[in-house]
């Protein structure tokens, strides 16, 4: 539940940040300016989300976290009744609430493996129903953003999120799961040590050390078509209501590709899985970038969205049998926070593109990069690991 409204909340934020921006200044390099400027603090949370999951514990972590994420988005649609909201303003709290993200994502991850030995189930249909809410909530968050954006605006649509934020801290005071409190102890040391500890773990496992990289490539060229590409095209027409059924429609997909991999995942070789999911995203994202008609486009969206649903489960998964378990915080941490550092960085390059070269050729350019990562990840050896057997903890 936590997961569901606080995700619900930053789906809400998805559509309502672009339109802001669209309606400020009306430039899509503003858009990519405004998501860019989420990136630095993602990437320095790298080395210590994880860590401040391990060293506190992961229900304090994630309560915590929505806390100040909801303070930080409810300031901007306190700032539009002030008149006081620039795009500077909005640059500067969009990088604040991006720096509280990544802990509570990851401390509701670590959570999983407790939830799976708990209830007696297989991780993967864990992590399938874990994406599968997640997809519930992008379905849920941008629809109702785009209906709040028309009846009540974009600033005021915001307050959606911000009571999202609050509704997950309160929920996450609720779980009751053995040695998700429990604080790591290692003795006095520097958090950015504990968060080098991190990275250089999954930079050392040579299958989590190809998977993040296609993974942030994957986001990095996934997240901007979300979030830049088809916010620009329907606020061209003025219709957010099509914006949310679109990516309603991806999410919906999403949901029951998830929920598929989580019932019968144990069942087919990742590395198979991985390579149909990368094809899978691929080919419908480059009929969606010829901007067809606006059903066709919603179908396309699903389809993507179906084939890109079990890529999170199985990272997840993976993550949580290599690591171990005084790392786990760590590892999803330097994971999550460098795929979400990847979208903003999309951003920064397709804003301006836009400008330069036209919306479906950028489109088409962002598609063509979902092809080339289908076409290389059979190559990269390291993938096999990802079938190999559990190594012995000590």
């Amino acid at each position: 539940m936590a997961t569901l409204v606080s995700a619900a909340g930053n789906g809400v934020a998805l559509v309502a940040l672009p339109w802001i921006v669209l309606d400020l200044t009306g430039s899509a390099a503003d858009v990519g300016l405004v998501a860019a400027a989420t990136a630095v603090p993602l990437v320095l949370s790298a080395f210590v989300a994880g860590t401040i999951v391990d060293r506190f514990g992961r229900r304090r972590t994630a309560v915590v976290s929505d806390v100040l994420s909801g303070i930080t988005i409810a300031a901007i649609p306190l700032a539009a009744l002030a008149d006081v909201l620039s795009l500077w303003l909005l640059v500067a709290l969009a990088a604040a609430g991006a720096a509280f993200d990544p802990a509570g994502v990851t401390a509701r991850e670590t959570m999983l493996p407790a939830a799976a030995q708990s209830a007696r189930l297989r991780r993967e249909r864990v992590n399938g129903i874990h994406e599968a809410v997640f997809g519930v909530a992008f379905l849920v968050g941008p629809a109702l953003g785009g209906l709040l954006i028309a009846f009540v605006g974009a600033e005021a649509t915001l307050w959606a999120t911000a009571l999202g934020f609050a509704l997950a801290a309160a929920v996450s005071l609720l779980i009751r799961l053995p040695r998700v409190e429990r604080p790591i102890e290692e003795g006095p040391r520097p958090i950015w040590r504990d968060g080098l500890d991190g990275l250089s773990f999954v930079w050392r496992d040579r299958t989590l050390r190809a998977l993040t990289i296609l993974f942030a490539v994957l986001v990095g060229a996934w997240v901007p078509i979300e979030g830049v590409i088809l916010p620009v095209y329907f606020q061209a027409q003025d219709a957010p209501e099509k914006l949310g059924i679109v990516l309603m429609a991806m999410s919906v997909g999403g949901i029951a590709g998830a929920l598929a991999y989580g019932a019968v995942g144990h069942r087919v070789a990742r590395r198979t899985a991985v390579l149909v999911g990368l094809f899978g995203t691929a080919v419908p994202v480059v009929g969606m970038a010829f901007l067809p008609h606006f059903w066709m486009l919603v179908m396309l969206g699903a389809a993507t969205g179906f084939l890109y649903g079990p890529i999170n489960p199985i990272a997840n998964v993976v993550l949580q049998e290599l690591a171990p378990p005084h790392l786990l915080g760590r590892a999803i941490g330097v994971v999550t926070s460098l795929a979400y550092a990847a979208g903003p960085v999309g951003f920064l390059v397709v804003g301006p593109l836009i400008e330069v070269a036209g919306l479906r050729s950028t489109f088409l350019a962002l598609a063509l990069v979902l092809v080339g990562v289908a076409l290389t990840a059979p190559l990269v050896r390291s993938l096999h690991g990802l079938d190999a057997p559990i190594p012995p903890r000590s």
